[in-house]
């Protein structure tokens, strides 16, 4: 990411079927906040709200854009975020190291901080009959 603001908000995504756990850092890296949201319009909403709370959000980064986390990229994308695809953590250092829906969030967030985390999200697919 280029020349982040210390002020500025990051938040990563880990998606799961049900919900999606969020955790926001500074552009110093500082974790500011976490929440758990049920997957859907108005979870997206409160997660908007909630980040805007924090201070000027300059991106998203959200695990699974293609699968859990699609409807949530394109409501971000459709509400003028920046939102990034963040690869999932190794899942043999997750384990030995303890997993959480929060720890996954954050890693998701220092990907995009730490530029890692760069592609955006393919754009959806529009099904004609």
């Amino acid at each position: 990411m280029d020349e982040a603001n210390p002020h500025d908000i990051i938040v990563g995504i880990d998606t799961h079927k049900h919900t999606h756990a969020a955790v926001a850092v500074t552009g110093l890296g500082a974790r500011v906040g976490e929440l758990t949201i049920r997957v859907g319009l108005e979870g997206y909403r409160e997660l908007e709200v909630w980040a805007r709370s924090l201070g000027a959000v300059r991106a998203f980064g959200i695990e699974g854009t293609g699968a859990y986390g699609a409807g949530l990229a394109r409501f971000l994308r459709a509400t003028g975020h920046t939102v990034h695809e963040a690869g999932r953590p190794d899942r043999g250092r997750r384990h030995r190291h303890g997993k959480t829906d929060h720890l996954d969030a954050e890693g998701a967030a220092r990907a995009v901080l730490g530029g890692q985390a760069t592609a955006s999200p393919k754009p959806a697919q529009v099904r004609w009959r």
